[in-house]
């Protein structure tokens, strides 16, 4: 390894923050810590790898048989009062696994509809342990390491899950946010979601951990910074909860009566350097200023935003669109924060409606920018309710090509062009690797090749996903709506 590399994750480890952007290659992307003479290499830490949400694992398949399939089963959730219970199997929206290697064995933190979190052996697909929460487990956690922390605390999971199975909006407490000790599965400490004008209380989203400060953006919309750790949480309304830094609203009340309250913040924040980036169902991109504790920076789009602020390696962010409470097409954006001019391109989806949604896109961006060198094609990745993978090459425009923003109020420049292929709708996210796409959807699993901006499909496996995959030494991993886990790959 050079000796720079070496020095960069040496200075991950003292300022215990497993996210910092372009520390290592993609078969290096870890934080390696020792807790009891046991290594562990934590290697998907977050949703979409790191705190750029930009890394998805360091190999993928050339076949995807299935390996192994673990039934996660299935349980019991409340839309509403009035559309009451229903029953989901498996996991879905946004599903991601994490991964650890203990010691060069790999493991895998899944969250699942049957209201349980649980720790699985990525090479058999066999239950460690399982923690049971009040509804189902929907978002991905985010692993976060304490050293100063007592044994059981030093690893500890965030996760979040529905509002529970009984509780409506206006339930006294919620509380659909945990930390769980990795190393056993007990609970640590739990965080009761406050009643906003946001009409959910659940926890989708999966939080930054940076330098022992933790920040995420809650259902509830309110952005909250706190201390994670279990020694200093405060018994509060019966509950060991966190301490509190700071909450800021991600919405304005105008926004709050143009979406009926559903200014509902799904989407995990990102960060480039000490500014942090996250995108709101209020129809907002805020960024947030690390060293004067401000929101500093919006973007407003009007719609619904369920996917994360993707971070490019120009530092940019690519904002996914939906197609509800605007005029013109849902799509994508690429934004340039700060600058003069923030929209560097925006590409639209054809409207097709989907189930509740009515067009656009709703999962995040994936980008290949960290797998390949500065020369490569750069390319973003994402599904359509239309239907169809789009991958554009986000760091080049169609000439003399102009399309309307979300709003009808703006023409953007549109990028290139690079593949597009019928999938089928989607809710989740695409990963890259340096030369494979994975691609999951309503209608199945799709594994491309691409080399010299060509894409070929070389397999495809029939099943319903939400989720979206990670990949590890040569297999994907990823949870789907039939009830199961599956590892896939060459047997």
């Amino acid at each position: 390894m050079h000796w720079k590399n070496a020095l960069l994750i040496t200075l991950i480890v003292v300022l215990r923050s497993p996210f910092v952007y372009g520390q290592n290659d993609m078969n290096n992307n870890k934080e390696s810590i020792v807790i009891d003479s046991v290594n562990y290499d934590i290697i998907i830490p977050t949703f979409l790898g790191d705190d750029q949400r930009n890394y998805y694992g360091n190999t993928a398949p050339d076949t995807l048989q299935v390996i192994w399939k673990h039934y996660l089963g299935k349980g019991k959730t409340i839309i509403s009062r009035k559309l009451g219970e229903r029953e989901w199997a498996g996991a879905g929206w946004t599903g991601q696994p994490l991964l650890v290697e203990e010691n060069g064995h790999p493991y895998l933190i899944q969250g699942a509809y049957d209201h349980k979190l649980k720790k699985i052996d990525a090479l058999n697909g066999k239950i460690v342990w399982e923690y049971a929460f009040d509804d189902v487990v929907k978002g991905t956690g985010t692993l976060v390491y304490l050293p100063n922390e007592p044994k059981e605390s030093q690893l500890i999971i965030l996760q979040g899950s529905r509002l529970g199975v009984g509780n409506y909006l206006d339930t006294k407490h919620i509380p659909s946010y945990r930390a769980i000790s990795y190393l056993t599965g007990k609970e640590l400490w739990r965080f009761d979601q406050k009643w906003t004008h946001s009409y959910s209380r659940d926890v989708d989203g999966s939080a930054l951990f940076v330098n022992d400060t933790v920040y995420i953006g809650f259902e509830n919309s309110l952005f909250t910074s706190f201390n994670a750790s279990p020694q200093k949480a405060k018994l509060l309304n019966g509950m060991l909860q966190p301490e509190i830094y700071q909450e800021l609203k991600l919405y304005h009340m105008d926004d709050v009566k143009k979406h009926r309250s559903n200014v509902v913040t799904e989407s995990s924040p990102s960060r480039i350097g000490r500014n942090i980036y996250v995108a709101s169902g209020s129809g907002n991109v805020w960024g947030y200023n690390m060293d004067t504790k401000v929101l500093d920076w919006n973007f407003y789009i009007g719609s619904d935003i369920d996917g994360s602020a993707v971070v490019t390696g120009d530092s940019c962010i690519m904002v996914s669109v939906e197609k509800q409470y605007i005029d013109g097409l849902g799509g994508i954006f690429k934004l340039k924060p700060g600058s003069k001019e923030a929209v560097q391109w925006y590409f639209p989806a054809k409207d097709k409606g989907y189930a509740s949604w009515e067009g656009g896109v709703i999962g995040s961006v994936a980008v290949n920018d960290r797998y390949v060198d500065t020369t490569a094609t750069k390319m973003a990745a994402f599904v359509a309710l239309d239907g169809y993978l789009y991958v554009v090459q986000h760091d080049s425009l169609e000439n003399d090509s102009l399309v309307q923003g979300p709003r009808l109020k703006h023409s953007y420049n549109t990028p290139k062009l690079v593949y597009k292929y019928k999938v089928g709708a989607s809710i989740s996210t695409p990963v890259f690797t340096n030369n494979k796409l994975v691609v999951a959807g309503y209608g199945g699993i799709y594994l491309f090749n691409y080399g010299d901006n060509k894409f070929r499909l070389i397999n495809k496996v029939n099943t319903t996903f939400e989720s979206t995959p990670i990949l590890h030494n040569g297999r994907v991993y990823i949870a789907s709506r039939d009830g199961n886990l599956y590892c896939l790959g060459r047997r």
